[in-house]
């Protein structure tokens, strides 16, 4: 029993080492296949038709055959071993005088020539047809990244950290070793690789910087490294460099535009993120103030009428006429801000219209310094008016209140006693409001900032106080006639607030 297993032992030991030197030796012969299957078919053929007495015409056509078959499959240097086999069994079996070899007859070389010939054709259509077939896989399997990596920006609504989460995509992606972002909207970098031992992070880095500053492509043979510039633009919006395997051009530019599409798109979500985030906080401080507003209104109510019954209760001396008299002028300017405060929301709901009429935008002018309280307040206003003057569309009392918010900031920021000039004039389809004033200096970088809601310009808080919201209401009231607003420094004298309302054609006035 025990020889019998170590008959079997050896036996099974046998059959292992010969199934594991087959497939040792099958890789390396899987590549001659080709050009020994060819070979067995000459020598097929050669036996059969050697029995058959055929022509030499005939077996040569189909060794052509054959050769044809180790050229496709094999390529030329296979088709040539063939083409040599070939020529010998033709001229052995089938050429006269038979079973002899004739080195030097001119058929055996002509015959030679037509199979090399051959081969050398077949095998370069061959190779090239391969080569097709070979980038075509490749242009497919790169589309399909391409097309994986887009959706995936596409489906990312995460601002934070566009640029890490993209050098991951490319490199997981594509395969690469390295992967390095230069992002030059925010100056910021962004770098991935396959290990933590991987070298050349500032290198890469430093290459992205200097493909952004070239607006250019660079490839680095010694690195295998290829660099893009971003462009989503005009302008080059920074690099990308790509390191580890070979990244065709073309390719390499598609990857560099979705990676630039992709942190154009975090920009994009962020600032959209930011905007919503200021128009809930603009709802909340508009309700809080509107709600303010209502309340102030009750005890304003009863200062006033308090105010107003004092002098009927009995005689005031002089010095408490005055108290009374202020107290009454500045209730009611109280009056006026809550007033404000309450309309403000409603010009921000999109059902609000306007009523428009046409009307004269000089005498709503008027009307608004008259209305002033201190005749030396309405004084100070230098009126200036063009001969003839077009009507404007316009809500006579929206109007009023944007002209009596200009007229008082003139007031407010102007220096004291000095005099304001208001001045009308047309131009092309508007009528325009000139108010210049001597004080404070609005500058370049405030000239927009000031028609936003409470915003102060550095400097106001030494001419007044306020709450920032008055010019915020001017430009939507002028948004909502379709015309404008625009403030204009005037270096070492003050500033020139301007406002514009479209005319109504055919419609002029004398003055």
């Amino acid at each position: 029993m025990n020889a019998v297993n170590a008959i079997d032992a050896r036996e099974r030991r046998g059959t292992l080492r010969f199934a594991d030197l087959s497939r040792a030796a099958a890789p390396k012969v899987v590549p001659l296949l080709p050009c020994i299957t060819a070979l067995l078919g000459v020598f097929a053929c050669t036996l059969i038709f050697f029995r058959w007495d055929q022509h030499l015409g005939s077996v040569g056509f189909l060794y052509l055959v054959f050769v044809v078959l180790a050229a496709v499959r094999g390529g030329f240097w296979q088709a040539t071993l063939v083409s040599v086999v070939a020529v010998a069994c033709l001229d052995y079996y089938f050429d006269e005088p038979i079973f002899s070899f004739t080195v030097g007859r001119v058929s055996n070389w002509v015959e030679l020539g037509a199979f090399e010939l051959t081969a050398l054709v077949i095998s370069q259509l061959s190779n090239r047809a391969r080569a097709r077939e070979a980038e075509a896989v490749a242009e497919r399997r790169d589309t399909e990244r391409l097309y994986d990596i887009a959706r995936q920006i596409l489906l990312s609504d995460s601002p934070t950290n566009p640029g890490d989460r993209v050098t991951a995509l490319i490199r997981e992606t594509f395969e690469l070793q390295q992967v390095a972002l230069f992002d030059a909207v925010s100056g910021r970098t962004y770098y991935d690789c396959e290990s933590a031992s991987e070298p050349g992070r500032e290198r890469m880095i430093e290459w992205c910087r200097e493909a952004h500053q070239r607006d250019s492509e660079m490839f680095e043979p010694a690195a295998n490294t290829r660099v893009c510039a971003l462009r989503f633009g005009a302008r080059p919006d920074g690099a990308l460099a790509l390191s580890g395997t070979q990244v065709r051009p073309l390719m390499a530019t598609a990857v560099a535009s979705l990676a630039a599409i992709a942190l154009e798109r975090a920009r994009t979500l962020e600032k959209q993120f930011e905007a919503e985030g200021a128009r809930q906080a603009e709802q909340l401080r508009t309700a809080v103030l509107d709600s303010l507003a209502h309340k102030f209104k009750t005890p304003l109510t009863v200062i006033r009428t308090a105010s107003s019954g004092l002098p009927a209760v009995g005689a005031l001396s002089e010095p408490q006429r005055e108290l009374v008299s202020l107290i009454d002028q500045e209730a009611k300017m109280l009056n006026d801000l809550a007033s404000r405060l309450m309309g403000a929301p409603s010009l921000d709901v999109k059902e609000f219209q306007p009523q428009p009429e046409p009307v004269l935008f000089s005498r709503l002018v008027k009307a608004a310094i008259q209305e002033l309280d201190r005749e030396s307040d309405r004084n100070r206003f230098q009126i200036s008016l063009p001969p003839s003057e077009p009507a404007v569309f316009a809500d006579r009392e929206l109007i009023l209140t944007a002209l009596a918010q200009i007229v008082d900031n003139a007031l407010k920021y102007s220096a004291p006693d000095s005099p304001i000039e208001a001045g009308i004039h047309v131009a092309d389809d508007s009528v325009v409001l000139r108010v210049r004033t001597k004080g404070l200096v609005v500058s370049a970088a405030d000239q927009d900032r000031i028609f936003e809601r409470f915003y102060r310009a550095p400097g106001a808080q030494e001419f007044s106080g306020g709450t920032g919201l008055g010019l915020s209401i001017v430009k939507t009231i002028a948004a909502d006639h379709e015309g404008k607003v625009w403030a204009e420094g005037e270096p070492d004298y003050g500033t020139v607030f301007s406002f514009a309302l479209p005319v109504v054609l055919g419609v002029v006035h004398e003055q």
